[in-house]
Order: structure tokens, then C-alpha cells, then sequence
């Protein structure tokens, strides 16, 4: 299912069929649904939301309208880490989507991964010219779940291939936990120079976020807050969760690389 016709092709070559939508179209969407066994749903994330979460409402509404009107055998959602934590914060939206979709009289598994690997990504820069490696996860020694997205997207499709009842959670994370000093040492191990940890003071945060542009920066400072207090993890009897095989250094080598090809470009 695309927005773009222009990346139609590359899909048809591989043999796939072509629904075009929109996200805020339920209408469109329950017509690229129909008929489908399966729907694999990752909805857009609102990084600088409004108070009360107002789009995630709006989105919740059209994906349940379509859904329903649709009815395919079962529905694959991205959901995330922190999806029943109990305090508000910007993956609060995420909660709010397991709760519309878990009404639905259809079998629905939300697969929670934890904190994406690629979020590296911001870090490129830094480490690479500065050997510093600005973090917002503190302590520097504390390991948080991670897990890369190439494991998210097979485990997926594993997922959707699968039949089950009812409304299931899959927690997943990546082979082993990550702290920021783990993440340093893996970018040093690629850039081959000592790179080191500086924390972000909590303190300055609100002010670094509005600079950037956020006019509602609270969930994602309590965001950052829930993985930091812990109050924003996966419970430690939770029987259902399943580990990727992708490391840390493999996910960091490849987020270095692509940006040197895209500055030569």
C-alpha cells in the first residue's frame, strides 16, 4: 500500500499488488484492506503532539472505520515498548491505539519493540567528528532494550503469516541490552577513535527541544524520563517476548556508512 504511484514500479517487479491510500483516508484504506488475510499496520508517529494526543485520536478513528468496514482475518500492529506504562508520556499515543484497536471484534497481535537501534542516527555526526556521543539516556552504565528494524520488520512478517484469536502482545528487543557507554564503544569500534559519553543535563532539555522547534515538549521529556526511571520497560515475567539477532555494531557500521555515501552524493 503506497501514497506515491512513482514507487509503484520497483513493488510490481517484485510481483507484489498496488493499493494507493492515505492514512487519513478510511475510505481509501478499507479499499486497499479489503480482501486482504492480513494487515500489517505502522501507524505515523507524532513526535511534538498536541495536548490530549488529538492526532493519535483522529488516526485511531480512521484505522478502526476502515478495519471494520474491511474485516480482514487479522491485523499485525507496530506498537511499542512502554505501551502500558501507566504514566503519561509521548508513547502514550501508543496506548491509546492498543486500546481502539483492541474493541475491534477482529484478532489483532501488537508487537512491541523496544527503543529502535536506528535512533543512532542522531549520534552520527557527533561521534564521528567530535568523538562525543550526546546522550539523553542516563546513567551512561544503565541498559536500556534496544532492538535494530530489520528485526522488527521480520519478526512482522512472521507474525502476519501466523494465525491466532483473540488479541495478543509480542514484546521484542534486540540480543542484548545497550547502554550509551555500549553504544559509544560501538561507534568507536566503526569510526576507529575513542568516542565518549556526555549526558544531556535534564535540566537544559526543555529548552534544547524548543529550540528545535517542539511547542509540546513534556511527553518526550516523560518519555525519556520513563526509560531513564525505569518506569518504562518490559515486565520481567512477561512470557512472550521474543529477541532479534541483529548487534549493535552491525546497525551503528551501517548508520556510518550511509552517511558518508550520502555526503559524497
Amino acid at each position: 500500500m503506497l501514497r506515491d504511484p512513482a514507487k509503484a514500479e520497483i513493488w510490481r517487479k517484485r510481483g507484489c499488488d498496488i493499493a494507493f491510500a492515505d492514512m487519513g483516508d478510511a475510505t481509501q484504506l478499507a479499499a486497499a484492506f479489503k480482501g486482504a488475510t492480513g494487515v500489517f499496520i505502522l501507524p505515523p508517529s507524532e513526535f511534538d503532539p498536541a495536548p490530549g494526543y488529538p492526532e493519535a485520536a483522529k488516526q485511531n478513528e480512521v484505522l478502526t472505520t476502515a478495519l471494520l468496514a474491511a474485516r480482514p482475518e487479522r491485523v499485525v500492529c507496530l506498537s511499542t515498548i512502554g505501551a502500558d506504562a501507566e504514566m503519561d508520556n509521548l508513547l502514550s499515543q501508543r496506548t491509546l491505539l492498543e486500546e481502539a484497536l483492541g474493541e475491534l471484534d477482529l484478532p489483532v497481535t501488537f508487537l512491541r519493540p523496544g527503543w529502535f537501534m536506528e535512533n543512532a542516527d542522531w549520534d552520527v555526526a557527533s561521534a564521528r567528528d567530535e568523538g562525543v556521543l550526546h546522550s539523553f539516556l542516563q546513567p551512561a552504565d544503565k541498559s536500556f532494550a534496544m532492538v535494530a528494524t530489520q528485526d522488527i520488520g521480520r519478526v512482522a512478517a512472521d507474525l502476519i503469516r501466523e494465525q491466532w484469536i483473540g488479541k495478543c502482545v509480542v514484546e521484542l528487543e534486540g540480543p542484548a541490552r545497550v547502554s550509551p557507554n555500549d553504544l559509544a564503544n560501538a561507534f568507536a569500534s566503526v569510526l576507529g577513535h575513542p568516542v565518549r559519553v556526555e549526558i544531556v543535563p535534564r535540566e537544559s532539555w526543555e529548552g534544547l527541544f524548543r529550540a528545535q522547534g517542539m511547542r509540546n515538549p513534556q511527553p518526550r521529556m516523560r518519555m525519556l524520563d520513563g526509560f531513564n526511571e525505569g518506569w518504562i520497560d518490559f515486565k520481567a515475567d512477561r512470557g512472550n517476548r521474543t529477541r532479534g539477532t541483529t548487534p549493535l555494531e552491525q546497525v551503528v557500521e551501517a548508520l556510518v556508512r550511509q552517511a558518508m555515501a550520502s555526503e559524497i552524493v
